[in-house]
């Protein structure tokens, strides 16, 4: 997908014998695709650290979001 990014920038580079898209274009283009990529890596971490598991005691999923059971002490 790298390649891809890259060739879209020189097929839309600005020179004299050729019109291009506009100037910000490629660059929203490249910076939403990073995003894209980052977002989709963030989310497959979360998916695994979260994905159901079969069932979970109260405790467990108390201690995987934070919280503590009332009658663990503080």
């Amino acid at each position: 997908m790298a390649r891809y990014i890259l060739s879209q920038y020189r097929k839309y580079q600005t020179t004299d014998q050729q019109l291009c898209k506009a100037a910000d274009e490629m660059h929203f283009r490249a910076k939403s695709y990073c995003e894209y990529l980052h977002n989709a890596r963030r989310y497959r971490e979360i998916n695994t650290e979260f994905k159901g598991k079969g069932e979970r005691t109260v405790g467990e999923t108390a201690n995987m979001v934070g919280f503590k059971m009332p009658h663990d002490p503080k």
